[in-house]
């Protein structure tokens, strides 16, 4: 059997290499390219046709590994992606499984858990971390708490101080709609202003702050 074709992507040279030296010494898995940012990723799959790719999720200026992920899923006979992040907040994972990724694991997880998980992906599964299946589950059981992907988007936007009409241009949305998403958020998480939505989805771990802080 030939082993499994992988396109590593992240934004870390030292971590490709170490991706490529570890799956190096397990013949199941070949790794036939490295992409540093999601542009790349994107070009790569299309010239490399892997069977699997290894992302990060976040990966500096540019496209996201959510993203790079969505793109990828609308791509003929696509591969499967798997997610390898130090980020595990209710923010990314959701976002990234509704954007079809088939595992999500934590650069923290042990090489014989990350070997397990490329195998079942590759058979065709699905693969997560203990941890994000917890985050998955505590979600599923108190709904009235989830925030949509729109929703999380809108408060990450907020969480670097963007006004309504700035996030809605971003999101290409009208400043109304923004104002209706945050009508349910408010309701979700038992808040009533923006700053005070930014602090809760943060201490509930649903955003991680962004480079601007919580808005004063």
């Amino acid at each position: 059997m030939s082993p499994v074709r992988i396109l590593l992507v992240d934004d870390h040279p030292v971590v490709r290499a170490g991706l490529r030296t570890l799956l190096g010494g397990c013949p199941e898995f070949e790794v036939c390219g490295e992409a540093a940012d999601g542009g790349a990723a994107l070009r790569m799959v299309r010239e490399l046709a892997p069977e699997l790719v290894l992302m990060d999720i976040r990966m500096g200026p540019g496209m996201c590994g959510v993203e790079t992920a969505r793109r990828i899923g609308r791509m003929p006979a696509p591969p499967r992606v798997v997610v390898l992040s130090s980020y595990e907040s209710d923010a990314y994972v959701v976002r990234a499984v509704e954007a079809g990724v088939a595992g999500y694991l934590l650069k923290g997880s042990p090489p014989d858990l990350l070997f397990q998980a490329l195998r079942t992906v590759a058979a065709g599964e699905s693969a997560l971390s203990p941890s994000v299946v917890s985050r998955l589950m505590s979600r599923y059981r108190a709904p009235s708490a989830a925030l949509t992907a729109r929703e999380t988007e809108i408060l990450e936007l907020i969480a670097t101080g963007r006004s309504n009409r700035e996030i809605g241009s971003a999101l290409f949305i009208s400043g109304t709609t923004v104002k209706t998403h945050l009508v349910h958020v408010y309701e979700k998480l038992g808040v009533e202003n923006r700053t005070a939505a930014v602090r809760a989805a943060v201490d509930r771990g649903l955003i991680g702050l962004g480079q601007g802080g919580a808005p004063g």
